[in-house]
């Protein structure tokens, strides 16, 4: 137990009962427990294993390496379809975990094996992801733009294909381009400041 980590399970909210047993559970396997982004993360020999954080709706565990467990029982939830990696277990209500604790613990058990095994998320590439006819007019019609825009990150030219290509209509796409530009010259992801 983190002292450093206490004060989450010590505030008021929907969840507390749910953390604490969530918590207990993840103690008792022998992983560190730390407070990263904000929330109890619990690792082994330094690895992401499992997370506990909680939203409006629901709390949950966050296996880091989710998409290389096996699943068996189906209770995995890939929280948007750009998610490659992590996997969620999902509760609405403290008295859901009881009843899924053996399951739990199998899977937190996997999640050590995977880490340990050293085994890798296979993620996909810039280049599999679609780019939208709008910024590929774009950028073939502006040079400097795609020059700016080749010399970001994969990461950086990932977040403007999925920002871009969310938008429904093709006047939307082409706004978005337009308020992109500034950022995509200063070399800077759709994200950053």
């Amino acid at each position: 137990m983190n002292p450093k980590v206490n004060f989450f399970f010590e505030k008021s909210g929907p969840w507390q009962e749910a953390f604490r047993q969530l918590r207990s559970l993840l103690l008792g396997y022998g992983l560190d427990e730390e407070l990263k982004w904000g929330v109890p993360c619990y690792t082994h020999r330094g690895a992401n294993i499992v997370l506990i954080h909680g939203f409006k709706e629901y709390c949950a565990l966050l296996f880091h390496k989710g998409a290389l467990l096996q699943d068996s029982e189906g209770i995995l939830v890939q929280q948007t379809e750009h998610v490659q990696s992590s996997r969620q277990v999902r509760f609405t209500d403290a008295s859901q975990i009881d009843p899924l604790e053996p399951c739990l613990r199998a899977y937190v058990h996997e999640a050590i094996e995977v880490e340990t095994a050293g085994l890798k998320v296979r993620y996909r590439k810039t280049d599999e992801f679609d780019m939208p006819e709008e910024l590929e007019e774009a950028l073939d019609e502006d040079p400097e733009l795609k020059e700016a825009f080749n010399s970001l990150t994969p990461g950086r030219q990932r977040g403007y294909l999925l920002h871009i290509g969310k938008a429904k209509q093709s006047k939307t796409r082409k706004s978005r381009i337009e308020k992109c530009r500034s950022k995509i010259f200063m070399g800077k992801g759709y994200n950053e400041r």
